[in-house]
């Protein structure tokens, strides 16, 4: 999609939807809290800490100390939502999120606000392209990386409801609504075809997930009839739904993270123990330079263009073997 056509679509914060869908069930369960480390802010809580303010914990720039106190008050049987940017989260509170709540088992409902590529201009400390790959190894933790604002206020509430940790990846990058079928559900571990292909398969999440549609779109005007597969749940990771891709013999991942370790990394995983198959891995490959959001998806070929290109690549590849 070009600048000038996603200026004229209407696009969503994810950050709001998480904001105001919490608002929502804290009004029905007084157990809800918040947990921030000056992000009220980047957040949106800020109406949620108008509403309560006894129930909104600033830490302050304190990551380590900020997860422990989220621990600390579902001990007490509360339902806290730990709320700061991914990059800061999960890098700086890695020790404690292992330990304090994957270990343990608590109900923590950890937030990474503005994944991926967010903060383009503040360059690579601000970037959180690492965080699939180092929580995806912790057990007990349940990683959600919705792709628009509907998805976003699910993933919330399955969240509240499930006892037990959570990993949620909020974009800060506005995103289309997702066109779904009527009666569609987000359901864990259930991965969510978009569009059914036999040619090819782009399986994809968060921010990303449009762009795989995009693509989807222009191959088929090319006689490439691709499937889009939504892989919003990372852990647990519906293994049947990647062995059916692979069935398509040409699979593209594409995600706003690392190329190692993340969503491409599950999927080689599965692949290669159930289905070898043509695979091609779409992300960073290396800390990401300083520059806008938009410059750094086109850098990377994370465009509609770049991923249609790719499957394309993987198939041309199989004609050659």
């Amino acid at each position: 999609m070009s600048a000038l056509a996603e200026k004229e679509e209407k696009l969503f914060d994810c950050r709001v939807a998480f904001a105001s869908t919490l608002e929502a069930l804290a009004a029905d369960n007084t157990a809800i809290v918040t947990v921030v480390n000056d992000s009220v802010g980047s957040s949106k809580l800020g109406g949620f800490q108008k509403r309560w303010p006894e129930r909104l914990v600033n830490v302050g720039i304190a990551e380590q100390n900020m997860v422990g106190v989220g621990a600390g008050l579902a001990n007490g049987g509360r339902v806290p939502f730990v709320s700061a940017a991914g990059c800061f989260l999960t890098a700086r509170a890695l020790e404690q999120i292992k330990a304090d709540v994957c270990y343990t088992n608590t109900n923590v409902k950890l937030v990474g606000q503005s994944s991926g590529v967010a903060y383009g201009e503040l360059g690579p400390t601000h970037h959180s392209i690492e965080d699939m790959a180092w929580l995806r190894a912790l057990p007990n933790l349940r990683i959600i990386v919705p792709s628009d604002p509907w998805e976003t206020s699910e993933a919330v509430r399955l969240a509240a409801s499930v006892d037990g940790p959570f990993y949620l990846r909020i974009s800060r990058f506005p995103v289309p609504a997702i066109a779904r079928s009527e009666g569609a559900q987000f359901r864990l571990g259930v991965a969510e075809t978009l569009k059914t292909g036999h040619d090819a398969a782009i399986i994809a999440n968060g921010v990303m997930v449009h762009r795989a549609l995009e693509a989807a779109a222009k191959l088929a005007g090319q006689g490439i009839n691709a499937r889009v597969i939504n892989m919003s749940s990372i852990a647990p990771l519906d293994i049947e739904a990647i062995v059916s891709a692979a069935g398509t013999g040409a699979v593209v991942t594409v995600e706003e993270g690392s190329v190692r370790g993340g969503l491409g990394g599950a999927v080689a995983e599965v692949m290669a123990e159930h289905c070898p198959a043509r695979l091609k891995i779409m992300g960073f490959p290396e800390f990401a330079p300083t520059g806008s959001i938009s410059f750094l998806y086109s850098h990377f070929n994370l465009t509609a263009d770049g991923i249609a290109a790719s499957v394309r690549g993987v198939l041309e590849a199989g004609n050659d073997t």
